[in-house]
C-alpha cells in the first residue's frame, strides 16, 4: 500500500501551540460535555426508561455469508454489552420471522418491521434504539421517517439518498491537511486526490475526460516529486452508493471514449474521478486491501479484502472476493517515543488505524454539515 509512513526529517521539531489557555479550554469542554450528557440522558429516559432493546436493520436481500457473519458478530458484541438484539428487515416480502443460514451452520433470524405511530417495532419487541446497517442506496423508506421517539443510528442523512463520496473526500482532505500540518508532512501522503463530475447533458463525457486528464497530470507531478516509478491511473466511479455501480480503471483520458456506452448505466448522473492507489499487499499471493473497523473514535479491528483474480490497480470489491482478519493483535510494534523516524520497525497496522480515525472524524464533520435539523 502506498505512502502511509510519515517521512518527517529528524531535524524538524514542530509543536502545536494552543491559542487559548489549556486549563480554560479544558474547563469549557467539560461544562459543554456535562450539559450535552444531561440532555441526552433526559431524552433517553423520556423515550425509553430502561434502554435495553436494540433493533438492527440490515441490507435488504443480502444473503452473502460474510455479511451474515458480520451481523452475527455485531449481535454478539451488543448482547455482551447487556442489550437485547433482534433484526428487522425493510424487505416487504418477509411477512414472518425468517431464518437465514450461515456458513458455520448457525442461522440468523430477520423479522418484518411493524410501524406504530412514531415508533418502529417488531412483534413483541419495542426497541429504544435502531441501528441502521443499511446504506439506503435505494432511497429512504417511509417506515424510517418521523421516528421522533427512538434513536436512529446513524441518522437518515448518512444514507446515499443525501450523502456523496465527493463531499466526504473534501471533508477528509481538510482533516488530513490539518493533521499533516501538525506533523510537518505532505498531506498527499495520506490523501488521494479526487474531483466530482456532473454527467448530465451533452458535455458530460467531455467533462469526465477533462477531469481524468487533470487528475492524471497531478499524479504524474507527485510521482516525479517522490521518485515513484509507476504509471499513474485514476478510478472512475459513481458519486452515489456502491453496490451495482461500475468502478473503472483509467490510465489515459482517451480510453473513456471507448467506455462511453457503459457510463450512464454504471455511474448514474454523478461521477467521482479519484487518484488510484496501487494495492501492493498480498495474502496467499492474491492482491489484498485493508478495511478498518471503528466504533465511535476507537479502532476495534479490521480485515483484508482479497481477490485472486484482480490486479493491483483494480477494484477488489467484486464477486470472487474473500476476507481475512487484519493482524492487529499480532502486531505489537508501536512507534517508539523519542526514536528517530525509521529507527523502529514500521507498523502499517498502526497507520491503518490512524487513517481510519481521520476518516471517522471527517465523516462526523460531514454529517454535521448535512444535518437537516442542525441548530443555527
Amino acid at each position: 500500500m502506498r505512502r502511509w509512513t510519515c517521512a518527517t526529517p529528524a531535524s524538524s521539531s514542530r509543536r502545536w501551540t494552543p491559542t487559548s489557555s489549556p486549563a480554560a479550554s479544558t474547563t469549557s469542554r467539560r461544562r459543554c460535555c456535562r450539559r450535552r450528557c444531561r440532555r441526552r440522558w433526559r431524552r433517553s429516559r423520556r423515550f425509553c426508561p430502561e434502554a435495553r432493546n436494540l433493533l438492527v436493520i440490515p441490507e435488504t436481500g443480502a444473503r452473502c455469508s460474510f455479511y451474515l457473519d458480520n451481523l452475527a458478530t455485531l449481535a454478539r458484541i451488543f448482547t455482551q454489552a447487556g442489550l437485547n438484539v433482534r433484526f428487522g428487515t425493510l424487505d416487504t416480502a418477509v411477512t414472518a420471522p425468517t431464518e437465514l443460514p450461515m456458513a458455520n451452520g448457525a442461522s440468523l433470524t430477520v423479522e418484518p418491521l411493524v410501524r406504530r405511530r412514531g415508533r418502529l417495532t417488531l412483534k413483541g419487541f419495542d426497541p429504544c434504539t435502531i441501528l441502521l446497517n443499511n446504506d439506503l442506496a435505494a432511497g429512504t423508506p417511509p417506515q424510517l421517517m418521523g421516528l421522533h421517539e427512538q434513536y436512529l443510528l446513524p441518522p437518515l442523512h448518512a444514507g446515499w439518498t443525501v450523502r456523496r463520496k465527493s463531499r466526504h473526500f473534501r471533508t477528509y482532505e481538510e482533516v488530513a491537511k490539518r493533521f499533516a500540518k501538525l506533523l510537518g508532512m505532505d498531506p498527499w501522503l495520506i490523501t488521494p486526490m479526487s474531483a466530482s463530475v456532473d454527467l448530465r447533458g451533452p458535455q458530460g463525457l467531455a467533462a469526465l475526460q477533462a477531469a481524468a486528464d487533470a487528475q492524471l497530470a497531478k499524479v504524474r507531478r507527485k510521482y516525479k516529486e517522490y521518485g515513484i516509478n509507476e504509471k499513474p491511473f485514476v478510478i472512475v466511479k459513481s458519486d452515489v452508493g456502491s453496490y451495482g455501480r461500475g468502478v473503472m480503471t483509467v490510465r489515459d483520458a482517451k480510453d473513456i471514449e471507448a467506455l462511453a456506452a457503459q457510463l450512464p448505466e454504471n455511474l448514474g448522473e454523478e461521477a467521482l474521478v479519484q487518484e488510484g492507489v496501487p494495492t501492493h499487499e498480498r495474502v496467499h499471493q492474491a492482491v489484498a486491501e485493508p478495511v478498518v473497523y471503528t466504533m465511535d473514535r476507537y479502532v476495534v479491528g479490521g480485515y483484508y479484502r482479497v481477490h485472486a483474480g484482480r490486479g493491483i490497480d483494480e477494484n477488489l470489491k467484486a464477486p470472487g472476493a474473500s476476507y481475512v482478519p487484519l493482524a492487529f493483535a499480532e502486531s505489537p510494534h508501536l512507534p517508539r517515543p523519542g526514536e528517530k523516524p525509521g529507527a523502529s520497525a514500521p507498523n502499517r497496522f498502526y497507520m491503518y488505524g490512524v487513517i481510519g480515525r481521520l476518516a471517522m472524524l471527517a465523516a462526523s464533520y460531514e454529517l454535521e454539515a448535512t444535518d437537516p435539523q442542525a441548530e443555527v
